[in-house]
This record gives structure tokens, C-alpha cells and sequence, in this order.
């Protein structure tokens, strides 16, 4: 009896076994089902995270080491100007070729007969100045006179002038020579002053007589040139010949030799 009793209990009924069997297959996939939620939301939240910071990680990490910067062209030296013809292009044109705003049309005799009559000085101070709809300079704040004279005879020349082209301005004045004991002082004293590297001390009439025997252009050259430890011209790139051979005078006078100084100024 109790062996019956056991067998009975190991044998399920068809609908029980049913749904042991459709609670084993429904268990691994609601895991599995909850396993792909959990890892999309994770992937979301990292992907929100950090869509804000990729662009400007990214952008960081490949950044090049100096950014380069272009200058306008030109740079340190010095800009050339612009031609009349460049300017009106630029600036005048928008009312001198079609005479907006009152402006004398290029080309129109008439209207600018007086305008030329007045002369260039007259016009280019207008012009400076501004005048009615007109600007300064034409708004053209950044253009020089030199510039506004050249777009002036320009315009006039294509409306019946015969106007000079304006002289260009004078460069800049050059720098004053150097004296003789200004080099000296600059750049041969380090080592004629006190006879460093075996160069004739000043003063010292012993060690300046080889050289003053050679004369002030064989001197010179050799000072242009260099020799043993001294540099070419002293180490001063910019010194002109004249301003070597002032020197090299002054150290022979310096040594006794104001004859052969004198003599060789004089030619």
C-alpha cells in the first residue's frame, strides 16, 4: 500500500505538468527580458551623459598643439599702397559711378569741371573731410592721403582733368652714422679695451703700430670680414663700411696715428 501511495504522488496530472512546464520556460525568459531592459537603459543614460561632452572632448584631444593664425599680408614691412584706380574700385564707386546721392558721376565733364578747376589740394581736403551724403575719406577711414590723392586724379583724369599722378611720400628719414667712438663703444670695447683674444688694446701704440702699417682700408676690410675671434663687423650686422672704417680711425688716432687718421679722412 504505502508503495502505491508513492507512486501516485511522482505522477502529476497532465494540466499541472503543463503549467510546471510553461513556469520554467517563463522564468529564464522574463530574466532574460529584464536583463536586455537594464542593460539599454544603462547604455542610454551613458550615451546622454556623455553626448554633451563628446564634441568638446574630442575636439580637445585632436586640437593641434599651437593654433596658427594667419597675418594680413605684409606683416612687419611696410604696406604697399593701393592704386587710384584700386580705391575708387573699393570705396568711391558705389556713388561716383552711378551719381547716387549727388556724387559727380565719373566721366560727367560738367560736374566736374569746377571740382578740377578748384585743384587737387582743394579736393582731397573735401575729401578728408567729408561732404554732404559723402564720409570722410569716403569711409575709407584706413586709407592714406597719398591713397585718396591717387583715386581723386583717377576720377578726375576719366572726367576731362589732366592731373598730375601724386608724388608718392618720403620714406622715412634714414638713421644717423654712428661715430667712430660710437662703434667702438658699442661693439669694439669688449675686447680692444682690454687686449681679450689677442686684439690690439687701445691706446697701446706697440700693438696698434702692424695694423696702422697696413693702412685704414686694409684694416677695414679685414674688420668687415672678420678675422680669428673677431666677428665679422664687430658682431654688429647693421654697421655700414663707413661706420667700420670710423672706427678703426678712431683707435688709430687713440694709438698715436692722428697723421694716418687724418690723411686717410681726407680721401
Amino acid at each position: 500500500m504505502s508503495g502505491e501511495k508513492s507512486d501516485e504522488s511522482l505522477i502529476k496530472p497532465p494540466k499541472q505538468l503543463m503549467t510546471f512546464v510553461a513556469i520554467g520556460f517563463a522564468v529564464p525568459a522574463l530574466f532574460a527580458a529584464l536583463l536586455a531592459y537594464l542593460v539599454m537603459v544603462d547604455g542610454r543614460k551613458l550615451d546622454q551623459g556623455q553626448s554633451s561632452v563628446d564634441e568638446n572632448t574630442v575636439a580637445a584631444r585632436i586640437k593641434p598643439v599651437a593654433d596658427v593664425a594667419f597675418a594680413e599680408s605684409g606683416g612687419g614691412a611696410a604696406k604697399a599702397a593701393q592704386t587710384g584706380e584700386q580705391v575708387v574700385q573699393r570705396y568711391c564707386a558705389a556713388c561716383h559711378a552711378t551719381g547716387a546721392a549727388g556724387a559727380p558721376k565719373i566721366g560727367d565733364k560738367g560736374n566736374w569741371a569746377t571740382r578740377i578747376g578748384s585743384g587737387l589740394d582743394q579736393m582731397l581736403k573735401v575729401s578728408i573731410s567729408g561732404k554732404g551724403a559723402m564720409p570722410a575719406r569716403g569711409g575709407a577711414a584706413g586709407i592714406s592721403d597719398f591713397e585718396l590723392a591717387r583715386a581723386i586724379v583717377h576720377m578726375a583724369n576719366q572726367s576731362g582733368g589732366k592731373l598730375k599722378e601724386p608724388a608718392a611720400p618720403k620714406s622715412a628719414a634714414p638713421a644717423a652714422e654712428r661715430s667712430g667712438e660710437q662703434v667702438v663703444q658699442a661693439a669694439c670695447i669688449r675686447c680692444h679695451g682690454t687686449g681679450q683674444g689677442g686684439a690690439p688694446r687701445i691706446g697701446d701704440k706697440t700693438a696698434w703700430s702692424q695694423r696702422i702699417s697696413q693702412g685704414v682700408d686694409a684694416v677695414t676690410k679685414s674688420a668687415i670680414r672678420g678675422h680669428g675671434s673677431m666677428p665679422a663687423r664687430g658682431g654688429i650686422a647693421d654697421l655700414t663700411d663707413h661706420e667700420v672704417t670710423s672706427a678703426i680711425l678712431y683707435m688709430f688716432g687713440r694709438a698715436g696715428a692722428d697723421g694716418a687718421a687724418k690723411e686717410a679722412a681726407r680721401k
